[in-house]
């Protein structure tokens, strides 16, 4: 028999406990059903690496990278995801008992991500020619840019990836992020005894990028036939809008929210190719790649905080609730960065040369202020999780646009003044503006929001 409080002031600060304990530890177990498949990749992914920088060196691995960052992008400039979509009205529709809704609603995102997609690809394939060479991309990337705008396909598979996320098959997502390292591993195994060069690593980062796309959506066809039987799951999602109040506005926030949360990471890469040089990107690039041992798991853990804080307000959970659970991932997370970022800062340039070679060396003197960055952001996508599952995606707009965006300019300016190590003082910068706008953001969302 549970022991009933003695007074119900004590008994409702230990259910909130409870609640924001039992959220945090779903949080962190569907991180770790992520994390397998994240950590094989991790390895799989320095595999390639180091493959790909001892084959083409500092240049032409620098423009293999600004090739695939440009592409991406754009496509995630244009691209218009609906995962945030699927699982906020998928889960009203699954509580509801209304299928149809959920199928009008996988219909309604496919087609809006199909378009977004098709235009995303055109763009890259118009726009290369001209920006290709203000980036130093060589003859050989110019002329494989055309076909390499199709790797935007890549990122066009958010719609299946929040039906997973919806049923909780967070284990077949952690399946997927083995799909590209495994191919790119491949790919690049194959160009190197082939002597292929640039553009053999080129085909085997685009082909990596189809399969990753292919694969998400393959998954959730799968699933959904097996989960929604007896409903055509192709077709015109007539009256998904009506029967989802407030979903146009959500989905355009929430996409502006997505694409500036992104995008400055991606923009640095392109300004350190524009102001310093492909040869400059690829050594920003190494150091970029190591820091992934916290990137990803940071961009998982907004992924998994998304669907247990939506589930705690739609079950009328309060602001305190949320502001603990936030606080507890945080700090959990934050507990588990600090010793790599130590390590880095007192080893940074033993790693970077025993991952990429003597020529990548000063990759170490900018690798421990993008740790520091990275680990400073652990904070932002749990919190762009929460304001975005309460509702509020234009609120974490407003934060991800501000420091992206509205403190790029001091970006080519400090690279000009410091050179590379500049990109590094600009990632700690930012890093400290995005966690604490955010945070002030939940804050005061959570304590001015009454959750009915």
């Amino acid at each position: 028999m549970t022991e009933v409080p003695s007074h119900p002031a004590d008994g409702a600060a230990e259910g909130a406990r409870d609640a924001s304990s039992g959220i945090v530890g779903r949080i962190y177990a569907n991180l770790a059903k992520l994390m397998g498949g994240k950590a094989i990749a991790g390895l799989i992914s320095l595999g390639y690496m180091v493959i790909a920088v001892r084959a083409l060196g500092p240049a032409d691995y620098g423009v293999l990278i600004l090739v695939h960052t440009y592409t991406i992008t754009v496509g995630g400039i244009i691209e218009f995801p609906g995962w945030q979509a699927v699982v906020r009205y998928g889960a009203q529709a699954a509580a509801a008992n209304d299928v149809g809704r959920l199928v009008r609603l996988l219909r309604l995102t496919s087609v809006i991500e199909a378009a977004g997609g098709a235009v995303a690809v055109l763009t890259c394939a118009l726009l290369a020619p001209w920006i290709g060479p203000r980036l130093g991309w060589s003859q050989t990337a110019l002329a494989f840019s055309l076909p390499y705008s199709f790797a935007v396909l890549a990122t066009i598979r958010s719609t299946p990836a929040g039906y997973l996320q919806l049923l909780g098959r967070f284990d077949l997502l952690g399946i997927h992020n083995l799909v590209a390292p495994a191919v790119r591993l491949a790919g690049a195994l194959v160009a190197l005894c082939l002597g292929a060069g640039l553009r053999g690593f080129l085909v085997a980062w685009l082909l990596a990028a189809l399969a990753e796309g292919a694969s998400m959506w393959i998954f959730g066809l799968v699933l959904a036939r097996r989960r929604l039987p007896g409903h055509r799951l192709l077709g015109w999602p007539r009256g998904a809008i009506g029967e989802n109040p407030g979903i146009r506005w959500f989905m355009i926030a929430a996409n502006a929210d997505v694409t500036f949360s992104d995008l400055a990471q991606r923009l640095a890469s392109l300004a350190v190719g524009w102001v310093l040089g492909p040869a400059s990107a690829g050594i920003y690039a190494v150091a970029q790649r190591a820091t992934s041992v916290i990137a990803q798991p940071a961009g998982n853990l907004g992924q998994a905080s998304y669907a247990e804080l939506s589930r705690l307000i739609a079950a009328k959970g309060s602001g305190a609730d949320i502001r603990r659970a936030f606080r507890h991932a945080v700090l959990i997370a934050a507990a588990l960065a600090a010793p790599m970022v130590l390590a880095v800062a007192l080893f940074g340039t033993p790693i970077a040369r025993l991952m990429a070679g003597p020529q990548f060396v000063s990759a170490g003197e900018v690798m421990p202020w993008l740790f520091l960055s990275r680990a400073i952001l652990l904070v932002a996508p749990p919190a762009s999780a929460a304001l975005v599952a309460l509702g509020r995606p234009g609120v974490s707009f407003q934060a991800n646009l501000v420091t992206s965006l509205g403190m790029l300019p001091l970006l080519p300016l400090m690279m000009m003044r410091l050179g590379l190590p500049g990109a590094g003082y600009y990632a700690v910068l930012q890093g400290l503006c995005t966690g604490a706008m955010l945070g002030a953001f939940l804050w005061r969302e959570t304590r001015a929001r009454a959750l009915n």
